[in-house]
């Protein structure tokens, strides 16, 4: 795909990445020949096809770099969020035992290396990988041996490897039923960790075919062509951020690498390299979104012109993206599509056309990218279709879906019917025209006086009050057992006084049937949330245990 790339313009810009407030561009050739660089590299410290490399950086033209040298060898990239704490690298350690890390010389004052030595200690049955420093696009000055876990270190593109030698590394891969027929030549490419909502994350690893396939069919979608620029904020590590990352290069399209989201600067720099495409969650376009229109009260002469902005991608993760949607169509004319998409079956999976209805195309789900994916509704304990119109788990089959796990046999079992559709655990509904409307996470689902309930409609309704800023509905076991909808409500700094518990469940009341209204509300003034590699998330599970914990009465932390 890059080759193809190269031979039609060589010269076009791929990425730009931000050195202390500048734009250092690299084209798509000055990228093929650090990857060549790269793979030599890796192919002189004895990497082997099969073998893995983790690749702990930052959001630099270098973790694309890597992901490019690392395919040309054949070897497969597991990405490392440069936030993820020490016993989440030990965990990718221990599953993936990659050969090589790549770390950054420095990045933003973190001592990632020694976050990597820490977990490389906690686990001293594994063996200790070689280590590859980058620079990065600044070029920090280091020395290879202060980066040494045993099996040497080197500077990333010196062209000196010295004596480093990757160490001998287990085969860690389990094919799932997606990935055990396909050709043995298409070698995995890239594997990204899973949420871990039902235990320690797994590693789902996708083979080179399935990557470029999918970039072309969501690039097509997004109508990306050359000369576009898409906003890379979310990491490439992450599998929404390298989904949309790859789209935009499969389309002919460059890549604004964003590291340290400043919303003032990205706001600017987009403005400078008219940037055309965003993927992201509604926390990231929210903040956007809050310091645009911020501008007016700094005393700024004008705001920042983004009518370049054609397309949005958004996540609902904070209730915000209806907002958003708007601002973006009423301002700049932007298309907004709802997403659909996991570590298992890519990000951007499901996206909705331009001329689904907004009431539709704004919301989670949408159609497949590609017509060789299949999917179904099915009944969750019997896997068997359920009809139209009725929720159900949203399972898939096709090139997409997860070709292996790495470190854990028993998940390629577990994540597949009997029949090999994958179990993505999302509740869905099929709509009958070939879209899918997402409803929630499975284990999201309350069960109301014997309904199901998706908690997104209690949240809208709620989000319609001018008082409320952020909502989030859970479920908790009441009394009797039955489950009871519990409000978490962040007001508005201008909320109306009366925006307590009784008026907001009186308002949900006007449109509600009762059983959904629920039976306490409390004001917060900020959500507990956790930051992953696709955006900031609300956490339920912390919401869950104040709800259960404050039975007694409704909280409001403004009075209380």
């Amino acid at each position: 795909m890059l080759d193809t790339l190269v031979d039609d313009d060589p010269a076009a810009p791929l990425t730009y990445d931000v050195v202390a407030g500048d734009l250092v561009v690299s084209s798509r050739s000055d990228i093929r020949d650090r990857a060549k660089a790269v793979r030599a590299e890796l192919e002189a410290v004895g990497v082997r096809p099969g073998q893995c490399l983790a690749v702990m950086l930052p959001n630099w033209s270098d973790a694309l770099v890597w992901q490019f040298a690392a395919a040309a060898v054949g070897a497969h990239v597991i990405g490392v969020n440069t936030r993820y704490n020490t016993g989440e690298v030990a965990h990718i350690l221990t599953a993936a035992r990659p050969a090589v890390v790549a770390v950054p010389a420095s990045f933003h004052g973190l001592d990632l290396f020694g976050r990597l030595t820490e977990a490389a200690a906690s686990v001293p049955d594994v063996a200790s990988p070689a280590v590859a420093v980058v620079r990065g696009p600044d070029e920090t000055e280091s020395k290879a041996s202060e980066f040494d876990l045993g099996s040497g270190a080197w500077i990333a593109g010196s062209g000196d490897t010295g004596a480093v030698e990757a160490p001998e590394t287990p085969d860690r891969v389990t094919l799932t039923a997606a990935g055990i027929d396909d050709d043995p030549q298409d070698l995995l490419a890239v594997a990204f960790t899973t949420s871990g909502s039902t235990g320690v994350p797994k590693l789902a690893a996708h083979r080179h075919s399935a990557i470029v396939r999918h970039g072309r069919a969501d690039a097509a979608i997004m109508q990306v062509r050359g000369g576009d620029v898409g906003l890379c904020v979310l990491p490439v590590s992450g599998v929404f951020g390298f989904s949309a990352a790859m789209a935009m290069i499969a389309g002919g399209g460059a890549l604004l690498m964003e590291t340290v989201f400043d919303p003032a600067a990205v706001l600017r720099r987009m403005q400078q390299v008219k940037v055309t495409h965003g993927v992201g969650a509604d926390d990231l376009f929210g903040r956007l979104y809050d310091e645009w229109h911020l501008a007016d009260s700094r005393g700024a002469t004008e705001r920042i012109d983004l009518s370049s902005l054609r397309w949005l991608g958004i996540a609902d993760f904070l209730g915000r993206s209806e907002e958003i949607a708007r601002w973006a169509r009423d301002e700049f004319g932007t298309h907004t599509s709802g997403v659909f998409g996991s570590s298992e079956v890519f990000a951007l999976a499901l996206l909705w056309n331009a001329d689904d209805p907004e009431s539709v195309r704004w919301n989670g789900g949408g159609r497949a990218v590609d017509p060789a994916i299949e999917l179904r509704v099915a009944d969750p304990l019997e896997d068997t279709p359920v009809a139209d119109g009725e929720q159900g788990e949203l399972q898939f089959r096709g090139p997409n879906v997860v070709d292996a796990y790495l470190g854990n046999p028993e998940a390629a079992a577990r994540a597949f019917t009997k029949d090999g559709w994958f179990r993505s655990g999302d509740l869905a509904v099929a709509l009958g025209d070939g879209g899918y409307r997402y409803v929630c996470r499975m284990g999201d689902v309350l069960r109301l006086r014997g309904f199901l309930v998706d908690p997104a409609e209690i949240e809208r309704r709620l989000a319609q009050h001018p008082g409320v800023g952020i909502v989030k509905v859970v479920g908790i076991t009441g009394d009797g057992g039955y489950t009871q909808a519990v409000g978490f409500v962040v007001p508005t700094d201008e909320a109306p006084a009366d925006t307590d518990p009784e008026t907001l469940k009186s308002w949900c009341k006007e449109e509600l049937a009762a059983f959904k209204v629920p039976s306490a509300i409390h004001i917060i003034d900020r959500m507990p949330t956790t930051v992953g590699g696709n955006g900031s998330k609300i956490r339920a599970v912390e919401l869950r245990e104040w709800a259960q914990n404050w039975t007694d009465r409704e909280r409001d932390f403004r009075r209380d």
